[in-house]
């Protein structure tokens, strides 16, 4: 039963607190998002988890591993992808060479030195480019195999990073904000895509589109100024009174 659990986790930055002793778990086949305004700590935290960010307290645990040391380019090894704000795709690769760089975890001999011209087995090498074929071809961008990023819309470049995060299938999906720059459809496809995968891989979602995180996510966490004001299920926090307050100004006391 493999969760990640955040516990207590507080960062400070000079005289600010960025997070004040957040927790939160999720779990086997779980969606999960955090949500808050801006500047209540959402990307700090994704930071703590990813590893970018050094906690000055509290904890993160991976299958009862901490991951409080582990660096960010060592996630895959334990199982675990994450998408980027923006797309932060490889420019100079095709879509399907950016999806078999997030192959590498299942590669015998690494994806990167395939992509690099390095000496390994033909069949290998074909068994990544299919795997990453397949994954494009879930995400239904298998068309644009061949190009490169900066030739395709922002909403195909998107799916095809999504694809590099799920071709190595991680059991921990770490999504920062998937749905910035999206338009209505590509939005639909994005919350299609994430509620299949419940039950399969566990998701950590960071997001402001209250909308996509109410419809898909089967917890939710609100951060305000780097503390937690509310976590239940979608409808439990849309009717939090904190949760009001933060987002829409509504006084507490008059939120009844």
């Amino acid at each position: 039963m493999t969760t990640l659990d955040v516990a207590g986790v507080t960062v400070r930055f000079g005289g600010l607190t960025a997070l004040d002793s957040v927790s939160l778990t999720v779990g086997p086949g779980e969606v999960v998002g955090v949500i808050g305004p801006n500047g209540a700590g959402k990307t700090t935290l994704f930071n703590v988890i990813c590893g970018f960010v050094r906690a000055d307290e509290g904890s993160v645990r991976w299958d009862g591993e901490p991951l409080d040391r582990v660096r960010p380019h060592d996630l895959a090894g334990r199982g675990i992808a994450r998408t980027l704000q923006g797309v932060g795709l490889f420019p100079g690769l095709t879509a399907l060479e950016n999806a078999v760089a997030g192959a590498e975890r299942t590669a015998r001999a690494g994806a990167l030195s395939g992509l690099l011209g390095l000496p390994r087995s033909d069949r290998d090498e074909r068994a990544l480019r299919e795997r990453g074929l397949q994954a494009l071809q879930r995400l239904g961008v298998a068309d644009h195999a061949g190009r490169l990023p900066g030739t395709l819309p922002y909403g195909v470049q998107k799916r095809v990073a999504l694809a590099r995060a799920l071709v190595g299938e991680p059991r921990l999906l770490l999504l920062d904000e998937p749905a910035g720059g999206l338009d209505e459809a590509d939005m639909k496809d994005l919350a299609a895509r994430i509620a299949a995968l419940k039950g399969k891989t566990s998701v950590l979602l960071v997001e402001h589109h209250m909308d996509l995180v109410m419809e898909v996510c089967d917890r939710v966490v609100v951060l305000d100024f780097g503390r937690c004001i509310a976590a239940g299920t979608p409808a439990e926090v849309q009717a939090d009174p904190q949760v009001l307050d933060a987002y829409l100004g509504v006084e507490l006391d008059a939120a009844g």
